[in-house]
């Protein structure tokens, strides 16, 4: 059992092709793996326990990092939070994207009249990074990688690099990211009031604020494009509020960031573990599930407070739809092993220019 990294961050709209038009041309998010109307017949602990219609668009960014789940209700309206959710709340409160200038990114996307909630500052690791609202209020950090795939293209940004998560015990959490996910490293752990989050939606308040890393380098077939990754857990300290669930009353698929994505090898060693450990699969394919171009078995598990993180064993993806060209990850020798990098940029093909 391996994890190649994160594959993809999901994010509930009220218009897939909007989203995707703007993830693409402001996060180059503009190689569609799949797109896909379909039922979601299998997430019924998430959906009031009734079958959802959806649509549904997973981009990547061929520059490197993770991609991202856009995805719509078509037959029910997409609920908001019933509260404005603040940093510190429980769940998934901002994704993470890599880039390779801070400076140049930050004056082209306040170009783009992007919201941008901050200017350019420093992390407690001196890594830059500054935070930008999309048009459907979700928050996004744009922090500084040097881990890259490729970087042929203009972009500034690269793929999904993780995300910040609100918990409620710190040290229940960084547990389970690291013993479950593979987060193993301690990158930063401080507590108080921290300049660089002025600006960011609850950013004023005390909070503990732990950084992870891996320590071992990520294995498998898209290794090499999905890359490092970090997560950022965030616990409240200040007595002026308390957390609450992002999701609380709300279905998963409703607007927002729904769940983080993990491509792993070895699903029923990961079942075994999860179980192990105390987070059972809640949500089990059991077995290979059509999706669309693409096909795998998922399952999903909740962290501590609730948060879904998603496990994708992938078995088949679309290199070159028009010649139907395909690549069965299942006859694989050695699933350990990455795709060559010629094949990973041959997924470019399908790239949507504006």
């Amino acid at each position: 059992m391996f994890i190649s990294g994160i594959q993809q961050i999901g994010v509930g709209v009220s218009n897939v092709k909007e989203a995707f038009k703007w993830y693409r041309q402001h996060f180059g998010m503009d190689v569609p793996i799949f797109e896909e109307a379909a039922t979601a017949g299998l997430m019924l602990p998430y959906t009031g326990g009734q079958p959802q219609e959806r649509h549904a668009i997973l981009a990547l960014n061929l520059q490197g990092g993770g991609g991202m789940e856009i995805w719509q209700y078509t037959q029910r309206t997409p609920q908001p939070p019933a509260f404005q959710p603040q940093l510190g709340d429980l769940g998934i409160f901002a994704a993470k994207v890599k880039c390779k200038n801070v400076e140049a990114c930050f004056h082209d996307l306040r170009h783009r009249k992007a919201t941008m909630l901050s200017n350019v500052s420093t992390r407690p690791d001196g890594r830059e990074h500054f935070f930008v609202k999309d048009p459907w209020g979700n928050t996004f950090e744009i922090v500084s990688s040097e881990d890259w795939f490729s970087q042929s293209r203009p972009n500034h940004t690269g793929g999904m690099y993780g995300c910040f998560i609100g918990v409620t015990d710190m040290g229940r959490s960084i547990n389970f990211y690291s013993k479950i996910l593979g987060y193993d490293q301690v990158l930063y752990d401080q507590s108080g009031t921290f300049d660089d989050l002025h600006g960011v939606d609850g950013g004023s308040n005390r909070y503990r604020r732990v950084l992870l890393g891996h320590s071992q380098k990520r294995q498998g077939p898209f290794s090499r494009l999905l890359g490092a990754s970090e997560i950022e857990l965030i616990q409240l300290m200040d007595e002026s509020r308390s957390a609450r669930p992002i999701y609380e009353g709300r279905f998963w698929g409703d607007l927002g960031f729904i769940h983080l994505c993990f491509d792993i090898r070895g699903m029923a060693e990961m079942k075994e573990t999860c179980a192990r450990l105390g987070h059972p699969f809640t949500v089990d394919s059991s077995g290979s599930f059509d999706m669309g171009e693409a096909a795998g078995y998922f399952s999903y598990i909740e962290d501590p407070d609730g948060t879904l993180i998603e496990f994708v064993e992938t078995h088949k993806i679309p290199i070159l739809k028009k010649v139907n060209w395909y690549l069965n990850l299942n006859q694989r020798s050695d699933p350990a092993k990455p795709l060559p990098g010629w094949m990973l940029k041959m997924l470019g093909l399908g790239r949507v220019r504006d």
